[in-house]
């Protein structure tokens, strides 16, 4: 190397480029060159979004169905509708929920559509045992008690697996 003494001096506004980014791709950042960030972007795009929009539960009547999860999550029936015969549309914060008799996919037999027999999602709460009574109160079908202090499952009337987990 050169002697220091000999080197010019850099502007007073010089900012290396090429260090930080380098020391962010070795501590663990994800700062890449604009090459590198391309070809990531290529190898997953898609034209499905990654995000869910509502969530289908396979119910036999469409009727005491909505009059059970409007029950439990504290809704009104009229803020609920039925529509085509076989879907209800229950108003959620974030991701929907839609009960259906899925007449395309066994509910056009006498027992309906398959049931979850797998919690697939989770309603929320800031209350676990507040909500266990509550669910107790209202004669819900439970599948278990409260796990690890911080989530239990009921059925819903066609025996759907519902998480209920601590927020």
């Amino acid at each position: 190397m050169g002697n220091p003494a000999n080197r010019k001096s850099k502007p007073e506004y010089y900012k290396p480029d090429i260090v930080p980014k380098a020391l962010k791709l070795i501590q663990g950042g994800m700062n890449m060159s604009d090459q590198q960030t391309e070809v990531v972007r290529q190898s997953v795009s898609s034209p499905i979004n990654n995000k869910i929009g509502s969530i289908f539960i396979p119910v036999s009547n469409i009727e005491h169905s909505r009059d059970w999860y409007c029950k439990v999550l504290g809704l009104s029936v009229d803020d609920c509708p039925i529509m085509n015969g076989h879907l209800c549309s229950i108003p959620m914060q974030g991701t929907g929920i839609l009960l259906d008799t899925m007449p395309s996919w066994g509910g056009d037999r006498p027992e309906g559509p398959p049931n979850i027999q797998t919690p697939a999602f989770m309603f929320l709460t800031g209350d676990l045992q507040g909500s266990f009574d509550y669910c107790k109160r209202l004669g819900v079908d439970f599948a278990s008690d409260i796990e690890h202090d911080h989530w239990f499952v009921v059925k819903d009337p066609d025996g759907n697996l519902l998480m209920v987990c601590r927020e």
